[in-house]
């Protein structure tokens, strides 16, 4: 999402008409789904209405909205309890940045990195996809440093032995 300035700081509408594109692409890695991420991006969008004081006066509007995302995605899947996976594949969004070495790797792992637990893949997509660090991913999470750290090694654990198993 842009990074928006305390002076000139936007309404609500031309924030979100901005946001927009890299929220999306963020609820899709996280939700696997076009049609969860658009649901997931627009409650999102809603929340952020209704504490936009709070929004425009925090340090990073960004990272506020960035964090009522994480919280929503999760929030969602403790109440839903895991869903099974959907047959039909979907292919994710364009990155925001360059894309990183090997697309055809990266396109490979995309269905076990959908397959890991909610907050496993949080972790994942706000990591390497996101590429902010552990600290920037405690505050998305609302949890400690060392959490993310536990939380990122057993991701990276479960996508080892989901690649290894898938090579067979």
């Amino acid at each position: 999402m842009p990074t928006i300035a305390h002076a000139d700081a936007p309404t609500f509408e031309e924030y979100a008409a901005a946001a927009w594109p890299s929220l999306y692409r963020r609820a899709y890695l996280l939700s696997g789904s076009h049609a969860d991420a658009e649901d997931l991006a627009q409650q999102t969008l809603i929340k952020a209405h209704g504490a936009w004081s709070k929004v425009s006066d925090a340090e990073s509007s960004d990272a506020y909205v960035r964090r009522i995302l994480t919280n929503t995605f999760l929030s969602a899947k403790r109440a839903e309890g895991r869903r099974p996976e959907r047959l039909v594949g979907e292919d994710p969004p364009e990155p925001v940045g360059p894309p990183p070495d090997g697309p055809e790797d990266r396109m490979a792992l995309w269905p076990h990195v959908r397959a890991l637990p909610p907050r496993q893949r949080a972790v994942i997509v706000l990591r390497y996809y996101e590429q902010l660090n552990e600290a920037e991913i405690a505050d998305a999470l609302g949890c400690s440093r060392g959490n993310v750290k536990s939380t990122a090694h057993h991701a990276l654990q479960n996508l080892r032995d989901a690649v290894d198993g898938s090579e067979d």
